[in-house]
């Protein structure tokens, strides 16, 4: 399986393994708002220093932490040299910067929350409105399913990238994206008619 860029569970005694499901998740949330409600150069330092503090409490190893990036870095690049060109190199760093330490601390929430504890908590909280017709169980598979489903999308990637490189064509876009979507949607269908056959969502 590949390697999820949101980072995979961590087994840990650490304060953050012990905080409440919901308190992380309301810290990222808080976190993320103040990243675009004050923006600026202090903020994303801020950010930064929290998102490695975070790492090290939390017991993320440096290279999972470098991996968390490495699926965002080409756009990373992109955003900063487009930034850079049209507002300066601080707005680079308020932009690039920021977002890094979104994907880091997302990174910690995700290394230190099991993926069982995550679905038990938005079923609980969802609960209330089942009435209005919200099933939560529901809610919470396809939360499950996604959080799944983007170390497999990743590995269909790489191994695509593998093939389109074996075949000499590494530089043409569509004979990477092309199969990539093809093999991405063929596993959603699966994963669909796998889902039917044990009579979920049949209503």
């Amino acid at each position: 399986m590949g390697f999820s860029p949101i980072g995979e569970y961590r087994p840990g005694t650490s304060v953050l393994h012990r905080l409440p499901v919901g308190t992380k998740l309301l810290g990222l949330v808080v976190l993320s708002i103040l990243a675009v409600a004050f923006r600026g150069v202090p903020t994303t330092s801020a950010l930064l220093g929290l998102a490695v503090i975070g790492c090290v409490v939390g017991g993320v190893p440096v290279r999972r932490a470098a991996r968390s990036l490495r699926g965002m870095l080409v756009a990373m690049v992109f955003l900063a040299a487009y930034q850079t060109w049209q507002r300066g190199p601080e707005r680079a760093y308020v932009v690039v910067g920021a977002l890094v330490a979104l994907l880091l601390l997302a990174t910690v929430f995700t290394t230190t929350t099991q993926v069982e504890r995550m679905i038990d908590a938005i079923t609980r909280w969802l609960e209330p409105f089942r009435r209005f017709g919200v099933r939560p169980e529901l809610v919470a598979l396809a939360f499950s399913l996604m959080i799944r489903g983007i170390p497999l999308t990743l590995e269909i990637a790489a191994e695509t990238r593998d093939a389109a490189r074996a075949r000499g064509l590494d530089r043409n876009p569509r004979a990477y994206l092309t199969p990539l979507v093809i093999r991405v949607v063929a596993h959603a269908r699966a994963t669909g008619d796998a889902l039917h056959a044990r009579g979920i969502g049949d209503d």
